[in-house]
């Protein structure tokens, strides 16, 4: 009886080991083993039209194509490529792909970067957005730092008085209506024939 469960075991040992050579091995895997075939690769590039950065420093990805209006959402470095989507009616502002901001899209200045060949069609602006806040002042606190202006009256003018030019005459007068250096002249003859006389009667 031991004889047969020993050659029963051995056996069942030989079955065993047979099987994992020849049927085990067929199956387990090669770790060093690579594939033959060719294998389709995913690259980033763009199938459309794409925008390059030709601006020497980064520049602004804005939410709308205007840099008044709407808010800078990222930026773009130098020589960084990213599609391009659409354009403005002017043609100015590119809509690009920007993962990340809502929507997924935002718009450059296109003097700052150089498209590529291809056809881009006009997309309509994204709405503008509304202020946050509306800035209010209080009208108490206004008329706290009003200064009240004090109105003050203007100097009248008054004329000066008028003007009198004084008047001179001559405090020479004569009674008749002889001239005066003709009376000087009569007087001095006269004087010089007394003068005269009382040399004679002297002699």
């Amino acid at each position: 009886m031991r004889r047969w469960i020993k050659f029963g075991l051995w056996i069942f040992l030989f079955a065993d080991f047979t099987a994992v050579l020849f049927f085990g091995s067929s199956h387990a895997p090669v770790a060093a083993q690579q594939p033959t075939g060719s294998i389709p690769t995913v690259t980033g590039t763009a199938s459309g039209p794409t925008v390059t950065v030709s601006n020497p420093e980064q520049i602004n990805v804005r939410s709308g194509p205007s840099s008044v209006d709407y808010d800078a959402i990222g930026i773009l470095l130098p020589d960084e490529t990213v599609p391009a989507l659409g354009k403005s009616s002017e043609g100015d502002w590119i809509e690009i792909a920007y993962p990340g901001v809502p929507g997924g899209v935002g718009w450059v200045y296109s003097p700052l970067v150089r498209l590529s060949p291809g056809f881009l069609s006009i997309v309509e602006p994204p709405p503008t957005p509304t202020p946050r806040t509306t800035p209010t002042i209080d009208p108490t606190l206004e008329a706290a730092f009003e200064v009240p202006l004090t109105p003050t009256r203007l100097p009248t003018f008054t004329p000066p008085p008028a003007l009198l030019i004084p008047t001179f005459t001559s405090g020479v007068t004569t009674r008749s209506g002889v001239p005066f250096g003709l009376v000087i002249v009569g007087l001095a003859i006269i004087g010089i024939f007394g003068a005269v006389i009382s040399y004679l009667r002297g002699r």
